[in-house]
């Protein structure tokens, strides 16, 4: 079996992705080449003696191979893996602010809102060029993505080539951890299932897993008495979703409020990447600030002068050689190596998965690998409240691969225009115009 991964010279996918593969046995006994590719050589070249070292430590005898060439690195594989980004937080601080500063109130801009959009057409020339090389090179293999965003990518994946591919992400074990605290259990102990678009998915049912009690009637009684503040960066904007669409979103409320009109209500936006402009721009400067708030902390409780770290850059392979939970080794070991394993998120062309949703459009659904193959579990419909903001989201996902497809600026205005948080015309042909020529050097060029 060849694994191919690409973006192995990421800091933290690269290692993460290493490990995972390392630590399968049922991967490594199958006689295992694992090539690594990435366009940047010290990075690769970083990745390369982190796997050796790994292979080494857990004496696994895999032929570990390291390349800047991409069909080198496909060719004949079973499964690739991707995690791309270009300097990722100098544009998406352009992905953030930009929108924002000809007034269209977006929450983040990384998955959904009018920056997505552009985050979306500077990844989807990498990844349509790397399933046409599998298509080449490797056909019948599956292209495993971790790239955001996921489901713009998958889209254009599934509509342009005919690479199979499933987006991953780790999204719906936040929600679970969410509803698992509310109610003060161990997440173990929860059966759930959660569907809708990454980043946007809704719970529809979550039972005891050893009783078969519904959860749903608790929940909602210990969300009636919460403290409005509890969490509120977290959960604040999930309690008004829950209390009005009746079911309990996931991950977070920075991810989902992007895909919401008037989430910037509940998420304090202004303030989750702030800089004074009248210092420079960030992608002017190349400072890119620090977000103020995340969800896994307050950074504001710090001392008035911040002391120096000793260095800030994680050495490559820091991380202890366990599994990261990830679902990119299960669906190989189930598809590669016949076991059965359980998915509860991938990204995917619907195909009927959620029956009120268009068969095209690539959704997020719990699945099951087994028998050399990976099945979507079949949802109920969701409700159509619910449902009609999802559907927004896949017309504007359709537009977006026709606009990259057909490298046209009309369709692109399109798309923006169906975006929730876009309420003025001329400021959003203004956002487009300035958007195209900033990224000029990485964008499609769009007539």
């Amino acid at each position: 079996m060849k694994i191919a991964i690409i973006g192995a010279g990421s800091r933290s996918f690269g290692p993460s992705s290493i490990r995972d593969v390392l630590l399968s046995d049922p991967l490594c006994e199958s006689g295992l080449t694992l090539t690594l590719m990435d366009r940047m050589q010290d990075p690769l070249d970083g990745a390369a003696a982190y796997a050796r070292s790994v292979a080494e430590k857990l004496g696994r005898t895999a032929c570990i191979e390291a390349t800047t060439d991409l069909s080198r690195a496909v060719d004949g594989a079973s499964f690739v893996v991707k995690a791309i980004e270009v300097n990722r937080y100098l544009y998406w601080s352009q992905d953030f602010h930009v929108p924002r500063h000809h007034g269209f109130r977006q929450v983040f801009g990384e998955n959904g809102g009018p920056g997505s959009l552009f985050h979306a057409l500077r990844n989807m020339g990498p990844t349509v060029e790397i399933a046409q090389a599998m298509e080449r090179l490797c056909p019948g293999a599956i292209l495993l993505s971790f790239t955001n965003p996921e489901h713009k990518l998958c889209e254009a994946v599934s509509r342009l080539t005919a690479t199979e591919v499933y987006g991953l992400c780790h999204g719906v074990f936040g929600g679970l951890r969410q509803i698992a605290r509310l109610l003060d259990m161990p997440v173990a102990d929860l059966d759930a299932a959660a569907c809708g678009i990454n980043h946007f998915t809704w719970f529809q049912y979550i039972r005891d897993r050893r009783t078969g009690e519904d959860l749903y009637p608790r929940l909602r009684d210990v969300e009636a008495i919460g403290d409005w503040l509890a969490d509120w960066h977290e959960i604040g904007l999930a309690r008004i979703l829950f209390r009005r669409f009746g079911l309990w979103p996931s991950p977070a409320a920075n991810h989902y409020g992007e895909y919401v009109g008037w989430a910037d209500e509940f998420v304090a936006s202004e303030l989750q990447y702030f800089y004074d402009p009248a210092d420079g721009h960030p992608w002017e400067t190349g400072d890119i600030p620090e977000f103020v708030y995340s969800l896994s902390g307050d950074k504001t409780t710090r001392p008035w002068v911040r002391p120096i770290p000793e260095s800030e850059a994680p050495t490559v392979g820091d991380g202890p050689l366990r599994p990261s939970g990830e679902l990119a080794v299960p669906i190989m070991e189930a598809v590669g190596c016949g076991l059965r394993r359980e998915l509860p998120a991938v990204n995917t062309p619907n195909r009927g998965a959620i029956p009120n949703l268009p068969d095209d459009m690539v959704v997020e659904v719990p699945a099951v690998g087994e028998e050399g193959k990976v099945s979507p579990c079949r949802m109920d419909p969701l409700p159509e409240a619910i449902a009609a903001m999802l559907r927004t989201q896949g017309s504007i996902n359709k537009l977006l691969v026709e606009a990259f497809a057909e490298r046209s600026k009309a369709k692109l205005i399109q798309a923006v225009l169906l975006e929730p948080t876009v309420h003025s015309y001329r400021n959003a042909l203004a956002m487009v115009d300035e958007m195209l020529r900033l990224q000029a050097d990485i964008l499609p060029e769009l007539g």
